[in-house]
């Protein structure tokens, strides 16, 4: 387990205290309990945006299927 020590406004600081508090009751570790998950919850928003833009260089790249087989559909479909 690791240490982080943080600077935030005391106006972050209560209302985040107070979340915490209100979903996790006032026991001991509910702070720490409340940090994890927000980080994590971040973690987890950032690599979403950087595969979703990395997905979407893909699509505007393209595709490359290899040659046609078919010149039109009544080839492909024998009719």
């Amino acid at each position: 387990m690791g240490t982080i020590t943080v600077n935030v406004k005391d106006e972050v600081e209560d209302d985040f205290r107070e979340t915490a508090s209100t979903l996790y009751g006032r026991k001991k570790g509910v702070l720490g309990r409340a940090i994890t998950e927000a980080m994590q919850n971040w973690v987890y928003v950032k690599r979403q945006k950087e595969i979703a833009k990395r997905e979407l260089k893909l699509l505007d790249k393209g595709f490359n299927f290899g040659k046609k087989l078919y010149r039109s559909r009544d080839e492909l479909y024998e009719r």
